[in-house]
């Protein structure tokens, strides 16, 4: 769903319910409004929710929660930095000295720590 058409939902629940939508609160409120101005691509919002979920229990409640996860992230981190981190937590994992780079370097340790802390916050907000 579009978060033009989502605005127009909470504007309907609001008249609806006559309260506020956003006070129902949720995973989802959070996510809805980390969301606006993020410049992640679909597929990179996608694929962080199906990994996230595949760590989860893949309910509709995990859905929610991953989706709201990776929309805090994105309001902390730009994609560049998102893209950045995730690169070298995969080549982190790379065995011997191919690896080592990854693991030591003081530049590769600082956007890892970028996106734990990013994610950190996530987990906060959203689980």
């Amino acid at each position: 769903m579009n978060w033009i058409k989502m605005d127009k939902l909470k504007k309907f629940a609001a008249v609806v319910c006559g309260a506020s939508f956003l006070s129902i609160g949720g995973p989802w409120t959070i996510g809805a409004q980390a969301a606006k101005g993020n410049d992640y691509p679909t597929v990179a919002i996608a694929d962080y929710v199906f990994g996230c979920m595949a760590s989860n229990d893949q309910s509709r409640q995990s859905l929610e929660k991953c989706s709201c996860s990776i929309d805090v992230i994105a309001s902390i981190l730009p994609y560049e930095q998102y893209v950045e981190a995730e690169t070298i937590i995969r080549l982190r994992q790379v065995s011997g000295e191919k690896g080592t780079l990854f693991r030591t370097g003081a530049k590769m340790k600082e956007a890892f720590a970028r996106l734990k802390r990013a994610q950190a916050e996530a987990e906060i907000r959203c689980f």
